[in-house]
């Protein structure tokens, strides 16, 4: 089996499927027939055959409202060669609504042929098997698992779309050996990519790298992918490969509870289309990632500070000049800005302290410039998502009313 995801939700739109077919022939409705004069061994001169095909399209509108509908829909039009599927049903669809014909061929697939809408393990099986063995024709499926460091998810899945979703390792039948065995909490990334090119790999590649970006955008706990996945081809063994995400520092785990699935998913979403590869944005972002990734709070300083240099000092000058003031405009109310600006400053001063070895990570070093990877958090994830222009020294200055920052004497 190629994809257990659309397996499943099949699985589950056909068992809603039979059971409300079976309610409107059970009212009275009528499965149309047509004559079949080819001679059979079974039948030499003439029988009645089942139009079902014909029956699951009139009530196309009313299977589309089943709750299950949608998800078999879009795992449908994930698959990679949909149109081959139809031409081998004998169906034709325009592209927009290809998944759903696709939908209606596998209901007539399902109950070719038969006038009882009941669902039957072998007939799903064999239905299934139809489907993969042509939508995946000259395909290579390819699955990557990988360890999510802090996070643990209250569902057992999380599907954040085109094939990746974060799982309880403890729930997977078939998972490398000893992945998340000691901690029945543990959460993994699993990836599923379907690839005519043999790059597979070097998608998932990319994919993982923007899921970790967003999980460290997402939370504070700055949620992490291991140091290794497990990759296999088409069920060939399993085999490990590195990953440079450098590593997490000890902290918090984040919880994801069930009521903040859509807005992750979402958000992965917005990071996965609106991650720039270039430009002062683009710099300061693997800035701010390469803070998450260093031992401890002193070592991510520098990092943290050269990403809000990029993003907010003025442009014609050297150092930090603007940072303060401009961070405090866009991430205080009025009110709160001074103390925000002292604290963003008090920063600052400590990186030169931090590089000649007259600091030492205590708390309250640790928490002022957790303050500052803060801010730095939450201006990247408000550019990302749209809700802050990515002009930001215009933004910030807007803010406080002022076209400038003057560099102080």
């Amino acid at each position: 089996m190629h994809n257990r995801a659309l397996h499943d939700s099949l699985a589950a739109f056909v068992q809603e499927a039979a059971w409300q077919l079976a309610e409107e022939v059970s009212g009275g409705a009528e499965i149309p027939f047509e004559l079949d004069a080819t001679p059979t061994r079974s039948a030499p001169l003439y029988c009645y055959r089942p139009l079902t095909g014909r029956f699951i399209a009139q009530h196309r509108t009313m299977l589309s409202r089943l709750p299950s509908y949608a998800q078999a829909v879009r795992g449908l039009g994930a698959l990679p060669d949909l149109p081959a599927y139809l031409t081998k049903r004998g169906r034709r669809a325009p592209a927009h609504d290809m998944p759903d014909g696709a939908l209606q061929a596998f209901l007539g697939a399902m109950w070719e042929d038969v006038t009882d809408f009941v669902y039957d393990d072998a007939r799903f099986a064999a239905a299934y098997a139809e489907l993969e063995d042509v939508t995946y024709s000259g395909c290579a499926l390819s699955l990557v698992i990988t360890p999510v460091e802090g996070l643990v998810i209250e569902s057992g899945e999380v599907a954040l779309g085109d094939g990746l979703s974060l799982v309880r390792a403890a729930t997977l039948t078939d998972a490398p050996q000893g992945l998340g065995e000691e901690d029945p909490l543990a959460t993994v990334a699993v990836l599923t990519l379907e690839s005519k090119d043999g790059r597979a790999l070097e998608h998932a590649g990319r994919r993982l790298r923007r899921l970790q970006t967003a999980l460290r955008l997402w939370d504070d706990a700055e949620p992490a992918l291991g140091p290794a996945a497990h990759a296999r081809t088409d069920g060939s063994p399993w085999m490990a490969i590195p990953l440079a995400t450098g590593i997490r520092r000890p902290n918090e785990d984040c919880l994801l509870s069930a009521e903040e699935e859509d807005p992750l998913r979402a958000f992965c979403g917005l990071v996965a289309r609106r991650t720039p590869r270039s430009g002062e944005l683009a710099w300061a972002l693997r800035r701010f990632e390469l803070g998450c990734e260093r031992g401890n709070a002193l070592e991510a300083l520098t990092d943290w500070l050269l990403a809000a240099r990029a993003l907010l000092a003025n442009p014609d000058q050297a150092g930090y000049g603007g940072v303060a003031e401009r961070l405090a405009a866009i991430c205080a109310e009025q009110p709160d800005r001074p103390h925000l600006e002292a604290r963003v400053r008090e920063a600052i001063s400590l990186e030169r302290a931090a590089m000649v070895g007259f600091v030492k990570a205590t708390p309250q070093v640790e928490d002022l410039i957790a303050e500052l990877g803060g801010c730095l958090r939450a201006v990247l994830r408000d550019v990302l998502c749209g809700h802050l222009d990515p002009a930001l020294r215009t933004v910030a200055d807007e803010l406080r009313g002022t076209s400038s920052v003057e560099q102080p004497a």
